[in-house]
Formats: C-alpha cells, sequence, structure tokens
C-alpha cells in the first residue's frame, strides 16, 4: 500500500506543477471526463484527496447513494470562484493518504485517468510510470463499469499492451499503451490510431 500512495502523492505533485501557470482562461477547457472542465476534475481529485472513509459514509448518504450526485456535490464544494485557490486547496491536500473505503488500486485510477482528462485537452503530455498503470488496467478489467470499471467493455476482448507485460483475456486483440488501454477501458475517448487491432473497435465503441 506504501508504493501505491508514492505513486499517487508523485501524480499528484507532478499534476499541479503542470498546472501552475496555466493562464485562467483555460481552466474552463473541457476535460475528457463527460460534462466536467479541468477545474471540476482539479477540484473532484482536491475531494478525492480529502475524503476519508467516515465522510465518504456521510456524503454518500446526503447524495441518496448515488455516485453522480456524490461527485457532482464534491467539485461544488472544492471549486472555489478562482482556479488558483482550488489549486492551492489541492497542493495542500496532495500529501494525505486518506480515501474512500475501496480497493486500493482505485487511487492508481484517479491519478492516472483523471490526469489524462486534464492533460490531453490542454495538450500537455506525461510519461506514467508502466507498473501501476497496468496494476490499474487490470484492477479496471475485473470491476463492474457500474461502479466506475471496464470489466463489461472487455468482455471477450485480448489486451495486449505494446509498453509493458500485460497480455489478457481472449477473443479479438487489441493493441496498444498501456496508458491508452487504461483510458478506454474507462470510457474515455481516444486519439485516432492510439490503439489498433481487431479489437478495437468493440472497445472504444
Amino acid at each position: 500500500m506504501s508504493e501505491i500512495w508514492t505513486v499517487v502523492h508523485a501524480e499528484r505533485a507532478a499534476l499541479i506543477a503542470d498546472l501552475a501557470d496555466l493562464p485562467a482562461e483555460r481552466w474552463s477547457t473541457p476535460s475528457l471526463c463527460p460534462g466536467w472542465d479541468v477545474h471540476d476534475v482539479v477540484a473532484h481529485l482536491t475531494d478525492d484527496a480529502k475524503t476519508t472513509r467516515l465522510g465518504f459514509v456521510v456524503h454518500f448518504a446526503a447524495a441518496r447513494f448515488d455516485f453522480d450526485r456524490f461527485n457532482q456535490a464534491g467539485v461544488a464544494r472544492e471549486r472555489a470562484e478562482d482556479p488558483a485557490l482550488t489549486l492551492a486547496a489541492f497542493r495542500a491536500a496532495s500529501g494525505r493518504t486518506t480515501g474512500a473505503p475501496a480497493p486500493k488500486a482505485t487511487r492508481l485510477i484517479e491519478a492516472f485517468v483523471h490526469g489524462e482528462d486534464i492533460r490531453r485537452p490542454l495538450g500537455l503530455h506525461r510519461d506514467y510510470p508502466v507498473a501501476p498503470v497496468v496494476t490499474a488496467v487490470r484492477h479496471q478489467l475485473d470491476t463492474s463499469v457500474k461502479v466506475g470499471g471496464g470489466k463489461e467493455r472487455a468482455r471477450d476482448l485480448r489486451l495486449t499492451a505494446t509498453d509493458a507485460d500485460l497480455d489478457v483475456g481472449d477473443g479479438p486483440q487489441v493493441r496498444g499503451s498501456a496508458v491508452a488501454l487504461l483510458l478506454a477501458l474507462s470510457g474515455r475517448a481516444l486519439a485516432a490510431g492510439e490503439l489498433d487491432g481487431p479489437g478495437a473497435a468493440t472497445l472504444t465503441a
């Protein structure tokens, strides 16, 4: 678990550094996360970093056990009028090791997927640590779409990473980087050519 937090803290720090000089007008750029702009995603990451087990239970109940309502309320709590203040709050919470009562691999998914939700629309690039990305991919393969995973999306497909030791499943093959596979499993749109193979269109449908 300490290894996961080491990675998560490094990813938070890298994202904060990438956004430190972002012009105010670019914070309204639509992210890859449907319905959220860059500012919303950073607010969500701030709320996620501050979440405790007890806090999750209280806020989830207040949201009538609806994940979308729960997440939107978290964004509303943490999104300041000035993006610089939201980023400052994220920075202040970035070293925390608290979280919702969920598998620890979800911390990696939050860091990598939301990192790309923000970076790609802004034209920013990061080389993510491959082994933790593979851990995140394997978790998404074992988790239902209903709770944020990608199990159903990958059913009857073979996923092969071109940059990591990952070759799982049976069926038409989908080839791509571990990050591209993770994003596709998480329901994110990809650039043309990031995935190939006879199963690529099925995974990204």
